[in-house]
């Protein structure tokens, strides 16, 4: 008798994204709520969300590549509302334009060497094309520098054929709620939007929204804090969460005083144990720093890790449960209510971004709620 065997359950609250959502649009108003879905929707799934989100009223998206925005585009045209946009955060590369033109992209231009080939192509087609300029006021990494803003404001004519969306930037240290960095940013932003005296404005991301209404200005692009992500350093979550895992239990072992567990034997029993291997691993975006400081959850009780992470397995001391719950196909909680991904994140050493962005391919992705929403 066949069937699948998946690693483990990725459960995606589509509910609860709407409801961060939304709760984001109510800080934010009255300026317009986005939502950045780069990265397959950080991991969870840009069609689901995305189709969710437009039916929930959301018109503004963010991807990083031109060829998400594609996929993006491809799989929604047929349900597309005619004021929706898809923005692509990096640009177009050389190349990429007539691409972003024909998928109905619109670029965000962070160079002048992107503003010159967008401009180019506006020229070619004999009509004016929809662009956001972005500008750097202290990342460092994307949008125009000061001194390209001289240049542009020096040769305005760079710009013909360019009907700019909004002029935007990115926040260094917004999660810092005290960080000195974000009113520095603002203070630089201001001055840039002098010299886009007709362009709408958008400057907060997700832990930006939480800074105050000076950064709200016309549109607001949240990203992790819509898949539950804590925006705010040191405070609590007031998003909910998104994200659930439940791993199988494979097999259960007794091991003495002293035996070592997993690869090079980085923790070895204090006393007679019973070890659990359950099947997720870094293969599946646990990750091995979270080897002999994490904890799964099982009936309610916390387990655990023990030994390294394995690519396809993590081993738990369940000692203390109850032999009767141990029986091959149990499912472990890895994510749940009480445990959420930034507590995991906390554990593992790293930020909620980065386990959302690293879950595997191998999960049974079950998406659930959202039926109020769509059918």
């Amino acid at each position: 008798m066949g069937g699948t065997q998946p690693a483990a359950r990725l459960l995606i609250d589509l509910d609860a994204i709407i409801a961060n959502w939304r709760h984001l649009s109510e800080i934010a108003s009255p300026a317009r709520c986005g939502a950045v879905v780069k990265a397959d929707a950080y991991g969870l799934g840009a069609t689901h969300v995305v189709r969710a989100l437009l039916r929930a009223g959301c018109r503004e998206f963010f991807v990083a590549l031109v060829d998400e925005g594609v996929q993006l585009w491809e799989a929604l045209k047929s349900e597309w509302p005619a004021n929706a946009r898809i923005h692509v955060l990096h640009g177009p590369l050389p190349g990429a334009e007539a691409t972003c033109l024909s998928h109905g992209l619109t670029p965000v231009l962070n160079s002048l060497d992107q503003i010159e080939r967008w401009t180019r192509l506006a020229a070619y087609h004999q009509r004016r094309l929809s662009a956001a300029i972005q500008v750097d006021t202290g990342m460092a990494r994307l949008g125009l520098s000061p001194a390209d803003l001289d240049r542009l404001q020096a040769r305005p004519s760079r710009l013909d054929g360019i009907t700019t969306t909004f002029l935007m930037t990115h926040l260094a240290s917004a999660e810092e709620a005290d960080n000195p960095m974000n009113v520095l940013q603002l203070e630089r932003f201001n001055a840039a939007r002098k010299r886009f005296s007709q362009a709408l404005a958008c400057l907060a991301n997700s832990s930006g929204i939480f800074l105050g209404s000076a950064f709200h200005f016309d549109v607001v692009r949240p990203g992790a804090a819509l898949y539950g992500v804590a925006p705010t350093v040191g405070q609590a979550n007031p998003m909910r969460p998104v994200v659930r895992i439940k791993a199988s239990l494979i097999q259960c072992r007794d091991v003495a005083r002293g035996e070592g567990v997993g690869y090079n034997h980085t923790w070895s029993a204090p006393c007679p144990s019973r070890i659990a291997t359950v099947s997720v691993g870094y293969a599946d975006g646990y990750l091995r720093s979270a080897s002999n400081r994490a904890k799964l959850r099982l009936n309610g009780e916390d387990v655990p890790v023990v030994g390294r992470v394995s690519m396809d397995t993590v081993t738990v001391d369940v000692s203390a449960i109850n032999p009767e719950y141990l029986v091959p196909g149990a499912l472990f909680d890895v994510i749940d209510d009480v445990q959420d991904i930034n507590a995991l994140a906390l554990q593992a050493e790293t930020n909620a971004y980065e386990i959302l962005t690293s879950l595997g391919s191998r999960y049974r992705r079950e998406y659930v709620g959202g039926q109020k929403i769509y059918p």
